[in-house]
């Protein structure tokens, strides 16, 4: 069922730049395996969040507290909360252990359980914007806080693997992260990164 090959690692996810691994991220397959299921999507649109100097981050100057305890896990955890009580977003941990950065999974190009995906999303059309949001990705995917802290590089109901080939440089856009105004001068640095002319990215 998973395939080890390409299964990203511990190397992957232990380097201590979140930003350029939050750029790497993009085209990377995202699987989960629920209910003899597999649903699966393309990595299309990413936020790094750093720990210890970055304002926007939940882990932000050390802060520590029952939510953000998995932040500081070793790189290649699960980070999943919760979003004004409605949707959960899904992070993956990087770094090593206590450095607290993360990179939000934004949006996913849905390629395979599409079917299923509709069903979970109550959508009927034929739609691949199933994923394209970080609470519309974690719906479709069948991803909840039960998965918060699990390690991505052994999990068998979650888990990254390389895509089929790279996102060319000249295909990849910055832009400023979303819904973070109180990170005052923070807010203003290009730490989202999407795929150009993707039509499952959540916003242009």
């Amino acid at each position: 069922m998973i395939n080890s090959d390409k299964r990203l690692t511990d190397s992957f996810y232990l380097r201590s730049d979140v930003v350029q691994i939050a750029r790497e991220l993009l085209g990377m397959k995202i699987f989960t395996f629920t209910n003899n299921v597999i649903t699966a999507g393309i990595i299309t649109e990413t936020e790094a969040y750093s720990g210890m100097n970055d304002k926007a981050c939940h882990a932000h100057l050390g802060k520590f507290t029952k939510r953000t305890s998995t932040m500081y896990e070793k790189g290649g955890s699960a980070y999943i909360y919760l979003c004004y009580g409605i949707h959960h977003l899904f992070n993956i941990v990087t770094n090593i252990e206590g450095k607290a950065d993360a990179v939000l999974i934004r949006a996913i190009e849905p390629i395979e359980g599409v079917e299923v995906m509709h069903e979970r999303r109550s959508v009927k059309s034929k739609s691949i914007k199933l994923g394209s949001g970080p609470g519309k990705l974690t719906q479709a995917l069948g991803i909840t806080k039960d998965l918060n802290g699990i390690d991505l590089t052994e999990s068998e109901t979650i888990w990254i693997e390389r895509g089929d080939k790279a996102i060319h440089p000249n295909k990849i856009i910055a832009d400023k992260r979303i819904g973070i105004d109180y990170a005052e001068e923070d807010a203003l640095l290009h730490w989202r990164f999407y795929i150009s002319q993707n039509k499952s990215v959540s916003k242009f």
